[in-house]
């Protein structure tokens, strides 16, 4: 049905042997990303997770988009549940050799799959209000997290692409950035793992305007003084995984 799960060569493991989870289109992203001192990013993982670095260097990404046409593998979709916009911040991590990406919270403004991630994926999904504008190209992107318990947390950002769409060179700071294939979340003392698969990133350089960036308050905000690298994709399809616990 998908052809995308047939686009594997560019992955660094093989699909899981289970069958996925969820499908869902990410439009219109923005991957935002600083450079992070390794002592000041490593203090906030967990301690079973290995920071990941590029030449030395770690990297946070705050990174937004809208999130469609989500689905159930199996199940029609939901029209209620199948749309809405999204805020992570990441950073980039290893276990047992194994890269992926760690999440500090993903921001959303969908209660019922706020609640559903939280439970099921023991993912920071948290709430969020939410708007996201294009106009002539430009995206405007606006979240003011709502969410009981965690700390205040504001975004403005307006960017649009600003070149042919290009796919990263192997190798690349680029593909080091955007080419991951799970994720690494802990729970008490148990590591997991949640595989995702897409097609290799179709990428256009980009430019934002940066209005308010508070997403990030554990890091000093000296950190994000710097521009950051900015890659914009239009439209990705992804399927994700059931959490595996990692024994």
């Amino acid at each position: 049905m998908y052809q995308e799960l047939n686009e594997i060569d560019h992955r660094p493991f093989p699909l899981p042997k289970s069958p996925w989870l969820m499908t869902q289109m990410w439009d219109q992203l923005l991957f935002m990303h600083w450079p992070i001192p390794v002592k000041e990013l490593k203090q906030h993982l967990p301690s079973t997770l290995e920071l990941d670095t590029f030449d030395g260097t770690s990297w946070v990404g705050v990174v937004p988009f809208a999130m469609n046409n989500i689905r159930m593998h199996g199940l029609p979709q939901f029209p209620y549940a199948k749309s809405f916009l999204e805020l992570n911040v990441r950073t980039y991590v290893k276990y047992k050799g194994k890269p992926g990406v760690y999440f500090f919270t993903l921001d959303a403004n969908h209660k019922l799959f706020v609640a559903a991630a939280r439970r099921f994926f023991s993912l920071p999904y948290v709430n969020a209000d939410m708007e996201l504008i294009d106009v002539n190209g430009t995206v405007d992107f606006k979240s003011e997290r709502t969410h009981r318990g965690y700390p205040a947390a504001s975004f403005h950002v307006a960017y649009r692409p600003t070149s042919p769409v290009f796919t990263a060179t192997k190798g690349s700071l680029e593909e080091w950035l955007t080419e991951r294939y799970c994720l690494w979340t802990t729970k008490g003392k148990h590591v997991y793992r949640g595989d995702i698969h897409h097609v290799a990133w179709e990428f256009q350089h980009a430019e934002a305007e940066i209005k308010i960036n508070k997403m990030a308050s554990f890091l000093p905000e000296a950190c994000f003084d710097s521009d950051p690298h900015l890659l914009y994709s239009h439209s990705n399809r992804a399927f994700v995984w059931m959490l595996e616990r990692i024994r």
